[in-house]
């Protein structure tokens, strides 16, 4: 058998919060919900489970998601709209912006916790032969 990822924990404020942006800004759905974690299904089956702690013990992590063209347009439209900050680079150098690497488009932006997330329409060194 292959090695997969199957869930990971993101760390929130506010679970619900989170959990609601994320599938807001992505159009997608919470798939579960149990105990601490609002379940979030990725389309290659991973999770993502959103869970409360206490705001001084998140560690801001970096979620990058690659995504079609047409998620992009429609998810940095309603960056747009909703006048969430956004920049080109990570080191948020370029803002109000995308990127064009690899052939693609990318964007940084922060959830509601301070995790930084990363949409892109090409995997870094993008597609392969």
């Amino acid at each position: 058998m292959s090695v997969e990822l199957n869930h990971t924990i993101v760390h929130a404020r506010d679970n619900r919060e989170s959990a609601e942006f994320f599938t807001a800004l992505l159009d997608l759905e919470t798939t579960a919900e149990w105990g601490p974690f609002i379940a979030v299904t990725l389309s290659n089956g991973v999770t993502l489970d959103f869970a409360t702690i206490p705001a001084d013990k998140i560690t801001p992590q970096h979620y990058a998601f690659l995504v079609s063209e047409e998620q992009f347009d429609a998810a940095y439209t309603r960056i747009r709209q909703q006048g969430i900050e956004h920049y080109a680079d990570p080191q948020r150098k370029h803002p109000g912006t995308i990127n064009h690497n690899d052939g693609g488009r990318g964007v940084y932006f922060m959830d509601p916790a301070g995790h930084a997330m990363e949409l892109i329409t090409v995997p870094y060194g993008g597609w392969p032969s």
